[in-house]
C-alpha cells in the first residue's frame, strides 16, 4: 500500500474544494527539561558558556541501543561568561568577534535521561575532561549512514570551521564510532555563508547526499542546497526557499523524508519590526516538497513546534526561540527533540534540551472551515491495483463522514457512492478500512478515479491504500 499525506497540496483539486481548511498539528510538548547550560550549574561546566541556537543533531544507533546528541556551544563568549543570570535582565548581551563554537555530546539509553559524558578529546580552559568533540566548528551536522559500507564512515559530520576573524571554510569529517571524527577535510570548492545548523543526509530517492545551508540575498536568510555524491566534492548551493521579508526569514531547515516526501523544520526569525510581539524571536514551521528545489507551506499561521507562554527571564524555557532536529520514531511516536531558548534571539537567552511528538502521519489536517456545514475535498486523479483503501482521521462531537469514488467529470461509479460507503473501527495506527457494499476497489483497476470526501467535524490527515497517484498536468 501507498500513503499519502493531505498535507502535500498535489493531492488536492483546489477548485473542487469547498469549506475545507488544513491545519498544522502541532508537537505534543512534553514541557519537561531533559538538559540545560551548566556554566552556572553545580558543579559548573565551564565550557557550556552559550547554547544560543545549539543545532541539535538527535541520531538512534541500534548497534549500541544509544540515542545520541550532538549539539552546538559557545565554549568561549565573553559576555554571556561575566554576566550572572541575576544580572542579565536589565542588561544588553553583547557578543564578540572572537567567540568559539563547538561540537559537543550527549547520550541516553531511553532518550529521557541524558549523560555528557567526558570524552577527554579536546582542552578547553586547561582541561580536556569534557564532552566537545570538534573544537571551531559552526551550525554542524552529524548523520548516521547507515548504507555506507565503510565502516569507518559510518558517521559523517558537515561543519563551517569558523576561527575568530575572517578564516573560515565548509568541512567534512567522518567516524567509525561517533566520537572520534578523522581532521576536518575543506571543501575543494565553494565557501557559502553558512552561519547555520548545515543539515546534511542522504537522500533516499537518489543515493546522494544533500546539504541545506544558508547564503544571504539583499540583507535576507536564504536556504539554499548543496549536492554531493561521495560527500567530499560538493555543488555551488542554490537557492531553494526564502520566507516572506524581514519579519519571516527561514534561520535554519533541517529535512527528514516521510511519506514520499520532503519535510522541514524551518526555524523562522522575525525582525523588521521592533515593537512587535515576536520581534527577534523564532518560532519552527513546518514546510514540504516533493523534490527539494521547490518548497511550500502548510499555515504560515500555525507553528509545528509552538513557543512557550511569557517572556525572558520568568518564561517557559522555550518561550523565545525553537531549533529542532530532524524527528526519531519512539513506541509508534514521531519524537522532535529540539533546543528552547527562553529570551530573544539577539539578546541573553538560556537554552535547554526539550522534546514532543506526535503520532505517525499526524502532520497536518483538513477540516471544516464553517461550523454545521461540510466540507468537501476532492483528490487528484489516481489508479487502482489492489482492494486497499484507508483514511487516518480523528473524529470529534457530531461528525459526519463520507467518501465516494468518482470519474474526471465528478460522477460516482455505480456502486462506490456515498450511500454505499462502509468505515470501519481505527486500527492501531488510526486508520479505517473504506469499503463499499457489494464491491471491491479492484473493480475500478484501469480507470482513472478521484476520492471526494464530504466531512463535518473530523480532522482528515491521510489516505492509504493500492493506489498510485497519476502525475498532474499542473
Amino acid at each position: 500500500m501507498n500513503k499519502f499525506l493531505l498535507l502535500d497540496s498535489g493531492l488536492v483539486d483546489g477548485f473542487l474544494m469547498s469549506n475545507a481548511s488544513i491545519h498544522v498539528n502541532p508537537i505534543h510538548k512534553e514541557n519537561k527539561v531533559l538538559f540545560h547550560e551548566d556554566y552556572f550549574s553545580e558543579p559548573p561546566r565551564l565550557w557550556e558558556v552559550r547554547y544560543d541556537n545549539s543545532y541539535p543533531n538527535l541520531i538512534y544507533d541500534s548497534q549500541i541501543e544509544r540515542y545520541r546528541l550532538y549539539y552546538s556551544v559557545f565554549t568561549y563568549d565573553k559576555d554571556a561568561a561575566r554576566t550572572p543570570l541575576n544580572e542579565r535582565v536589565n542588561k544588553r548581551y553583547k557578543p564578540t568577534e572572537d567567540r568559539i563554537v563547538s561540537l559537543c555530546y550527549a547520550e541516553s539509553k531511553d532518550g529521557i535521561h541524558w549523560e555528557k559524558p567526558d570524552l577527554y578529546l579536546h582542552e578547553i580552559n586547561g582541561s580536556k575532561r569534557n564532552n566537545v568533540i570538534l573544537p571551531y566548528a559552526h551550525g554542524t551536522s552529524v548523520f548516521l549512514d547507515t548504507e555506507e559500507q565503510d565502516k569507518d564512515k559510518r558517521y559523517k559530520l558537515m561543519t563551517k570551521i569558523d576561527y575568530a576573524g575572517h578564516n573560515n571554510f565548509m568541512a567534512v569529517a567522518f567516524s567509525r564510532d561517533g566520537i572520534h571524527f578523522t581532521e576536518p577535510r575543506e571543501w575543494a570548492k565553494y565557501n557559502p555563508q553558512a552561519d547555520t545548523h548545515n543539515f546534511v543526509f542522504r537522500d533516499q530517492k537518489t543515493g546522494h547526499y544533500i546539504l541545506m545551508t544558508r547564503i544571504w540575498r539583499n540583507g535576507l536568510r536564504i536556504v539554499a542546497k548543496s549536492e554531493s555524491t561521495d560527500f567530499i566534492n560538493w555543488s555551488e548551493p542554490q537557492e531553494v526557499y526564502r520566507g516572506n521579508g524581514f519579519q519571516n526569514q527561514v534561520y535554519s531547515m533541517p529535512v527528514f523524508q516521510y511519506a514520499n516526501l520532503y519535510l522541514g523544520l524551518a526555524s523562522v526569525y522575525h525582525e523588521g519590526d521592533q515593537i512587535d510581539e515576536n520581534y527577534d524571536t523564532v518560532d519552527c514551521f513546518l514546510k514540504f516538497t516533493t523534490n527539494l528545489d521547490a518548497w511550500d507551506s502548510i499555515n504560515d499561521e500555525e507553528p509545528f513546534i509552538p513557543r512557550g507562554a511569557g517572556h525572558y527571564p520568568t518564561g517557559a524555557p522555550d518561550c523565545g526561540c525553537i531549533y529542532a532536529s530532524a524527528p526519531v520514531e519512539i513506541d509508534g511516536r514521531m519524537y522532535f527533540y529540539y533546543m528552547g531558548g527562553n529570551g530573544q534571539h539577539t539578546n541573553f537567552r538560556e537554552t535547554s534540551f526539550m522534546r514532543g511528538y506526535v503520532e505517525k502521519d499526524q502532520f497536518a489536517y483538513y477540516t471544516n472551515k464553517r461550523t454545521e456545514t461540510n466540507a468537501i475535498l476532492q483528490t487528484t486523479a489516481f489508479d487502482v491495483y489492489g482492494d486497499n483503501l484507508k483514511v487516518l482521521m480523528k473524529e470529534e462531537t457530531n461528525a459526519q463522514f463520507k467518501v465516494e469514488i468518482t470519474n474526471r467529470k465528478g460522477i460516482p461509479f455505480e456502486g462506490f457512492e456515498a450511500v454505499s460507503m462502509q468505515v470501519s473501527e481505527p486500527d492501531e495506527d488510526g486508520y479505517r478500512d473504506i469499503t463499499y457494499k457489494d464491491h471491491t476497489l479492484s473493480e475500478l483497476k484501469g480507470k482513472e478515479i478521484y476520492l471526494r470526501f464530504t466531512f463535518q467535524n473530523i480532522k482528515l490527515f491521510a489516505i492509504q491504500g493500492d493506489l498510485s497517484k497519476i502525475k498532474r498536468k499542473y
